[in-house]
């Protein structure tokens, strides 16, 4: 009898594709080593600086790499080699907590050291995040994306549940270097599981793209695209408010619950169970709510246990307080996450999931500083109850602005004719200008531009920097799109990027069009006048 789940499409559908099991066990352990390190980090720089503002430093310093470099971690992981990249990045990462088990061991740690080995984890974090993400539709069918993305965020908060709980008991029985070298042995794993992946070596492309286009690029799709945009503001409203409860948590477990670093593990170990507990009940969830629903739930408890652990409740309180709170926050990190997946093409994927984790990690920096300042100012408990009456309004006040659906085919058309050309185009040429030229009846001419204004949105998310539409001062009926691009390479990739969804949209504004033959396109590149000797 087959484990219920790994049949159809469900939640664990995903772990019959080998390479994705193997690579999320490895993930799960390597996330548990991050975790025993962070907790570790957290208590001893509350025996350093119990200050409110030396504790939310060091939450900043972990995600404010992630702020900074995530878009461009997202554009490397769009053209570089995802496995050697990511085995790269691992090894960066040993390297840093294997500093922290020195400075331990030697008993040189201080509250600088904390912020500065953090800092350059979180840089590791910030370049491999996107990459994480953005394989997962390499290693399973397309059917099993939003389960694989469902699981690798149970498999998170399997690691947040074991992980802070034995990083607080290993930090209690041996302390902290031992700690710190638990976690530089999960690293082992991770760089093994990748070194096991045979992941196929992508063909020579001469169209490939470099960094600086490929960021430029990553920024115009993120600009252009208005589904994404909902899903960050949506993302950066609930983070920044419920970022309080990451910040001010070693405060709240040492000042108001008067635990030890145990307890705090204890207190983190619940966080992830109840991640665990929410991530399984997740498709019933979705069978209740839509994802609008499901994010004001996860605002409202979120608001509820920040509300509570104010008032200084006993232990066990608190304790059952986080678990209901790491399934609100997996209820909100699946859907906004899953959300972004199902929006984004594959070309753009490490891209625009790094755009996502900007705002996120953003989100995160800024609350952490702000909540850790206004605690200064007014205590933890006044904090924890500001941050949940405004999680509480933000929650209700932005419901109304809906979630995507996902559910366009964003799979590429390959529709595009190949252009004509009287000799072979260099790649590097431009700009070009691209026109369009449609016959449209008078009476059609609204629709028509209503429809051709959602094409725009297409053609600037794909590649253009430049459209418009103009009309013939003769003949009105024959109305000219026009838009631009920065090279010769670009707009071939133009062809490859455009998807299925689309197609249907530019089928939609060729539907008006009332001419015998398709829409005249031409192709126009720029000359650049050749320097003459003496001028």
């Amino acid at each position: 009898m087959k484990a219920a789940g790994l049949e159809g499409t469900g939640t664990f559908a995903p772990l019959r594709q080998q390479v994705f099991a193997v690579l999320w066990v490895a993930t799960i352990i390597g996330n548990t080593g991050s975790f025993i390190r962070d907790v570790a980090s957290s208590w001893l720089v509350t025996e350093l600086s119990a200050t409110p503002a030396a504790v939310s430093l060091v939450q900043a310093a972990a995600t404010l790499p992630v702020f900074l470099l995530a878009i461009p971690a997202g554009v490397l992981s769009d053209i570089l080699d995802r496995r050697k990249f990511l085995i790269a990045v691992q090894l960066l990462l040993a390297s840093a907590s294997l500093c922290l088990l020195t400075l331990s061991a030697m008993g040189l740690q201080s509250v600088s050291s904390l912020v500065a080995l953090t800092f350059i984890g979180g840089i590791g974090a910030a370049l491999v995040a996107p990459t994480w993400q953005a394989i997962v539709p390499e290693l399973v069918q397309r059917q099993d994306v939003k389960g694989a993305v469902a699981l690798n965020s149970l498999g998170i908060n399997i690691s947040r549940a074991i992980g802070p709980a034995l990083g607080g008991l290993l930090l209690a029985w041996f302390g902290a270097a031992v700690t710190y070298g638990v976690d530089v042995i999960t690293y082992v794993f991770v760089v093994a599981a990748l070194l096991w992946w045979r992941r196929a070596t992508p063909e020579d492309d001469a169209l490939a793209e470099r960094f600086f286009g490929a960021f430029r690029a990553g920024l115009r799709y993120a600009r252009s695209s208005r589904e994404l945009h909902v899903v960050l503001i949506r993302a950066a409203v609930f983070f920044a408010f419920s970022s309080a409860i990451w910040a001010l948590l070693p405060l709240v477990a040492r000042q108001l619950l008067g635990g030890d670093a145990s307890f705090y593990g204890m207190l983190l170990g619940a966080v992830g169970a109840g991640a665990v507990c929410g991530a399984l009940v997740m498709p019933r969830l979705r069978a209740r709510l839509d994802a609008d629903g499901l994010l004001l739930a996860a605002a409202i408890v979120t608001a509820a246990v920040m509300g509570v652990l104010s008032l200084a409740p006993p232990q066990w309180a608190a304790v059952a307080a986080l678990l209901a709170c790491g399934a609100a926050w997996i209820t909100a990190l699946t859907t906004l996450n899953s959300t972004a997946q199902s929006i984004l093409p594959n070309w753009v994927r490490g891209r625009s999931l790094a755009v996502y984790l900007t705002v996120f990690n953003g989100a995160m920096t800024g609350g952490s500083l702000a909540w850790g300042a206004i605690a200064e100012a007014v205590g933890v408990p006044s904090a924890l109850g500001i941050a949940a009456i405004g999680l509480l309004c933000v929650g209700l006040g932005f419901h109304r602005v809906k979630l995507p659906r996902g559910e366009a085919e964003l799979v590429p058309s390959n529709h595009w004719p190949e252009p004509l050309t009287a000799q072979p185009v260099e790649n590097d040429r431009g700009p070009v200008l691209i026109l369009i030229e449609y016959i449209v009846d008078r009476k059609d001419r609204p629709a028509f531009l209503k429809a051709l204004a959602s094409l725009s949105h297409e053609r600037r998310r794909d590649g253009a920097y430049g459209w418009g539409v103009t009309e013939d001062a003769a003949d009105p009926s024959r109305v000219v799109e026009w838009f631009m691009v920065e090279s010769w390479a670009e707009h071939m990739r133009q062809h490859r990027r455009v998807s299925k969804a689309d197609a249907d949209v530019q089928q939609e504004v060729r539907a008006y069009h009332q001419g015998l033959e398709p829409p005249a396109v031409q192709h126009l590149l720029a000359i650049n006048r050749p320097h003459i000797k003496g001028k």
